[in-house]
């Protein structure tokens, strides 16, 4: 779910404290309140409730609900709804000229200030996080739909008889002019359809797995295009326990290919780095125009996997020299 607040959720909240002015305004007269302590409780409660759920949102979920760090979690809530709870109160108390010797004291202070935040805030905090939930539930409908198609494109192209064909092609070459490269890469061929039939229902594989079935593409590739294209992967960091969309290298070379045709023998460089949170790869450009500009289909599914699996974005750096993406590492096992 997406706790960020967007211009609907605040003007949800706009219209709450507007209705809650107006009714609170009404209780003020009928008590014969004064007009000082109307403004300045409902301006304080305003400024306090708002904070709070602030706070919430954008630190206390985030930070300590979604990394199940609960104890931290009601200890760090609770503080927070006394003191500031005692802002307000305070000043409501100073406001309505009321007697300090009936100030709350001690630990039934505390227990008030809980109850009065809790109230304050219960509504409206409730309002947007039912709101984030269905909008969470939609946009996960969304996102699930487009993904099945992707996958379905996905799949097609990775059995796309012009890749078969190709491929079939290279070997037939081989076969009469180098045998043993012929076998090597029958295996390869294989290893990359067992590796695509095994993982066709997983959304995300090990980094180790997926380098490896990068190297058997990038295998198939050197053979049929010769000196054309030049690969290397770089690793900077340990790559255990680390994970990325199923077939995300695959796809960012295949794209390398279609989109980059040498010019002159000069061959095209594509560096596969992988840091300690993300992974980079980066290819030299040519001369040569292609009809397609983008990365079409290939980076829209990307993109909205990662949409679906993490709060992370894939980054892209296009310049004339060079093309770059960025793609996230995901982490399945929670570091201490």
């Amino acid at each position: 779910m997406n706790t960020k607040l967007n211009i609907s959720d605040f003007i949800i909240l706009g219209i709450y404290f507007s209705i809650s002015f107006i009714i609170q305004g009404i209780d003020y007269y009928d008590r014969g309140a004064l007009l000082r302590e109307y403004f300045f409780d409902f301006t304080i409660e305003l400024i306090c409730v708002c904070s709070l759920i602030l706070l919430f949102i954008y630190w206390l979920i985030p930070k300590f609900v979604m990394e199940k760090k609960y104890v931290l979690f009601f200890a760090l809530a609770i503080m927070l709804m006394v003191a500031i709870s005692a802002v307000d109160y305070t000043i409501g108390f100073w406001s309505g000229d009321n007697d300090w010797n009936k100030y709350p004291k001690g630990l039934s202070f505390v227990l008030l200030m809980i109850n009065i935040s809790s109230q304050q805030m219960a509504f409206p905090f409730a309002l947007l996080l039912t709101k984030k939930f269905y909008e969470g539930q939609n946009e996960f409908l969304k996102i699930e739909k487009q993904q099945k198609e992707n996958e379905l494109k996905l799949l097609r192209s990775q059995i796309d008889p012009h890749f078969l064909f190709n491929n079939l092609n290279t070997l037939d070459s081989l076969i009469d002019s180098n045998t043993d490269k012929a076998k090597e890469y029958i295996n390869r061929l294989s290893l990359i359809y067992r590796y695509l039939i095994k993982t066709k229902d997983a959304e995300v594989m090990e980094l180790s797995e997926e380098l490896q079935l990068a190297e058997n593409y990038m295998f198939l590739i050197k053979t049929r295009f010769q000196d054309d294209y030049d690969f290397k992967i770089d690793i900077q960091t340990s790559i255990q326990d680390k994970f990325i969309p199923t077939g995300a290298i695959q796809t960012l070379l295949e794209n390398v290919v279609k989109h980059n045709k040498p010019l002159n023998g000069k061959a095209i460089k594509t560096v596969i780095s992988i840091g300690e949170n993300e992974l980079n790869i980066c290819n030299t450009k040519s001369n040569i125009q292609s009809k397609i500009e983008s990365f079409g289909t290939g980076l829209e599914n990307l993109k909205a996997r990662y949409k679906l699996l993490s709060d992370k974005e894939v980054f892209i750096k296009n310049t004339n020299q060079e093309f770059k993406i960025t793609i996230p590492i995901i982490k399945l096992i929670e570091e201490s």
